[in-house]
């Protein structure tokens, strides 16, 4: 909306055209997003707090959690708030890549919130099948928009990193895979999101390194440099990228150890979904893989569990995720989701490296 109010003010004075920069506009976004997180923060805590929206601790987690029992829960409707706001405000409306963006954060945020919903109002959310099914029908109803809409075969080719030669038109399946990457980067954040802070500033250092890669994927002259994927368009990314970062960073503030609010469903998933889809048009798939390497363990520690409990009666870890199994071993919160904040660090800088090594 303000790049075309900017862009008619250029005719007026020149100045004004700072505003078509890719970098610029993405440092407003984030620092709109975060201001506007700090801004309805408190608001939205309070509103939860009067309706007793709060969080309800299992009796079979750690012990450590049972004061945790009552802390608003659902605070990812502001990162949401902050994130579109900044996004409509930043970004070219003219751009489609946004506009998928935006739907795909909107569809898995309305299924955090049903979950949110019946956990709030019955003690537990819907069932695990109902949940998996709508996060696989939004993933399949993305990718079949993103395959149809297709106007450059780089968009459906499976691209590899280091080893740049290895590219393949995906095809049909290109809907399946980028289904995948949603519903598993929606549950990855989610099984994440156990401990103050924990998902959310990996999610921002993610969001950091895929902000990175758009820029350069959608900049014809830095990709041929490097030899990664030219999507045309899709440098237009950074703006919701960077907005994810600030809306992030702002709900950080209230989330830090001893948190105020918990995002809940609603932000976990929408959060995981975004970060998924941005991977899937930037043909980046691979590299987010590497870069959510923490919530991807995570993720494999549950499955683990599952299928070892199952098959043998017996749990590999003392509890599932694996950032429950530490604190059972002694380990304080905060020295849990400190390190796996520097894990994550180390993996988005080895992602971002794969950019330039062939």
């Amino acid at each position: 909306m303000l790049l075309e109010f900017f862009t008619w003010l250029e005719q007026f004075d020149p100045g004004f055209s700072l505003f078509q920069y890719l970098t610029v506009r993405g440092i407003l976004a984030l620092l709109t997003a975060l201001g506007i997180a700090l801004l309805i923060g408190p608001v939205v805590i309070r509103w939860l707090q009067a309706r007793d929206i709060g969080e309800t601790v299992r009796d079979d987690g750690p012990a450590s959690h049972q004061s945790k029992g009552g802390t608003p829960t659902m605070g990812g409707v502001l990162i949401i708030l902050a994130l579109l706001g900044s996004v409509l405000l930043w970004g070219a409306w003219d751009n489609r890549y946004l506009w998928v963006l935006l739907a795909v954060t909107v569809l898995y945020a309305l299924i955090g919130i049903l979950d949110d919903f019946y956990k709030f109002r019955r003690g537990r959310g819907i069932t695990a099948r109902l949940k998996f099914s709508l996060q696989v029908l939004a993933g399949v109803a993305v990718a079949l928009a993103l395959y149809a809409s297709a106007t450059d075969p780089v968009e459906t080719r499976m691209v590899f990193p280091v080893i740049k030669e290895w590219q393949f038109d995906l095809g049909w399946m290109f809907v399946p895979l980028a289904a995948f990457m949603l519903v598993l980067m929606s549950n990855a954040v989610n099984l994440t999101d156990g401990l103050d802070g924990l998902a959310i500033m990996p999610s921002v250092l993610i969001a950091g390194g895929l902000g990175v890669c758009a820029y350069a994927t959608g900049h014809m002259e830095f990709a041929e440099y490097l030899g990664i994927a030219h999507v045309p368009l899709a440098g237009e990314m950074i703006v919701y990228c960077a907005a994810l970062v600030g809306a992030g960073l702002g709900f950080l503030w209230f989330n830090t150890y001893p948190a105020q609010v918990f995002m809940g469903d609603v932000g976990a998933l929408a959060i995981g979904a975004a970060l998924g889809a941005v991977a899937v048009m930037l043909r980046q798939e691979i590299v987010l893989i590497l870069m959510a390497g923490v919530m991807m363990v995570e993720t494999l520690s549950v499955v683990l569990q599952v299928v070892s409990f199952r098959l043998t009666g017996r749990r590999i870890f003392a509890m599932a995720p694996l950032h429950h199994h530490f604190e059972l071993r002694g380990w304080p919160e905060p020295r849990i989701a400190v390190r796996f904040w520097i894990i994550t660090v180390v993996l988005v800088m080895l992602g971002l490296a794969t950019l330039k090594v062939r």
